[in-house]
């Protein structure tokens, strides 16, 4: 791995995979391209902007003039692809932003691979990152394993599954190199808050109502953002081609339980009465299409990689908490939008 391109590196997932990577991998060049959306920051990434291995461009994978040109130029050996619409509720309001992002742009990143590495793939690796939500809803009891077959139920989960369908043809059209994982619910510092658990510290803090779709009997399996970029570094080093990952965090929470620790933690950490946050929990009209349980069988990636999730549920959200309590900043940028001076500031203005 000489030239690392990674999309979507300026979002949640993607800013803590970029990091990963510039720090471990200093002989390689990462570079990050991102359309810089609402979920995409760059202040994700300012204590490794400087870094003599990393670049960042500003761009839209859906604009397929613009990814050509973008191999072209940087001449990539390996892809990690994270740049994805991913919040449900935005999906049911606008699904055509969602095909055009997550089956388009993933297209246009395939055949510029294709194109580029036509007469060299051996060396080469397309690697797509996915979702469990292809796989649909699970009753009380199962697991989702990389032979489950899909049965999305939003137009989001969807769209990703339409992608990852497209990932595989072309290994087995083409011959392109390629792997595939699919996560649970990710969480950790820098993630927008529209997301449950920084949706919920930002609320707790500003002490407004804690929105609960339904009666919160929806159950997750939660993974530590850092875990998954250790697990995406393995896959992409070792993982077989033309083959699916399943990624997990053993770890299922119903949402209403999930609430509480928080309300918990929050209530420890800033110093109020117990019970104090538990108060703002209303409950609202579940979401349409809301799938009951996901939850990972993520054996296949332990056994053949040696992967495990390194975090407990319970040292991670306190982890969390303590990231956004001492961020105050960040929080007040992406929510009012002024992330964006940065870019300006940085890139446009020098």
């Amino acid at each position: 791995m000489q030239h690392i391109l990674i999309t979507g590196g300026a979002g949640f997932i993607g800013s803590h995979v970029v990091r990963h990577f510039v720090k471990k991998y200093t002989g390689s060049t990462i570079v990050n391209v991102d359309k810089l959306t609402y979920a995409g920051n760059l202040l994700n990434l300012t204590d490794i902007e400087q870094e003599k291995n990393y670049h960042f461009v500003k761009g839209d994978i859906v604009d397929g003039d613009f990814v050509f040109s973008l191999f072209e130029k940087h001449q990539p050996d390996t892809v990690i692809h994270l740049a994805a619409e991913s919040h449900v509720d935005r999906s049911i309001a606008n699904p055509m932003a969602f095909v055009h992002t997550n089956v388009l742009g993933t297209v246009n990143l395939l055949n510029a691979a294709r194109h580029h590495w036509k007469d060299e793939p051996d060396d080469k690796r397309f690697y797509h990152i996915s979702t469990d939500e292809v796989y649909g809803s699970l009753g009380d009891e199962g697991l989702f394993t990389e032979e489950t077959p899909y049965d999305p139920r939003s137009p989001y989960s969807a769209s990703k599954a339409s992608s990852d369908h497209f990932v595989r043809a072309y290994w087995h059209t083409y011959g392109l190199p390629v792997v595939l994982s699919n996560c649970s619910n990710n969480y950790g510092p820098n993630q927008f808050p529209e997301k449950l658990i920084p949706l919920f510290i930002h609320n707790i803090i500003q002490k407004k109502p804690l929105p609960v779709y339904g009666k919160g009997e929806n159950v997750r399996d939660w993974l530590y953002v850092e875990d998954h970029a250790v697990a995406i570094d393995a896959i992409v080093r070792n993982g077989k081609l033309g083959e699916t990952y399943n990624i997990g965090g053993h770890n299922e929470w119903k949402n209403i339980d999930l609430i509480r620790l928080l309300c918990k933690i929050m209530d420890e950490k800033l110093g109020r009465n117990p019970g104090t946050s538990e108060g703002l929990i209303t409950y609202v009209k579940d979401r349409a299409g809301h799938d009951l349980r996901y939850a990972i069988d993520a054996s296949k990636v332990k056994d053949e990689l040696g992967w495990v999730p390194s975090v407990t549920f319970e040292e991670g959200v306190s982890k969390t908490v303590d990231w956004y309590l001492a961020n105050d900043e960040w929080l007040r940028q992406v929510t009012s939008g002024d992330y964006m001076q940065y870019y300006r500031e940085q890139y446009e203005e020098r």
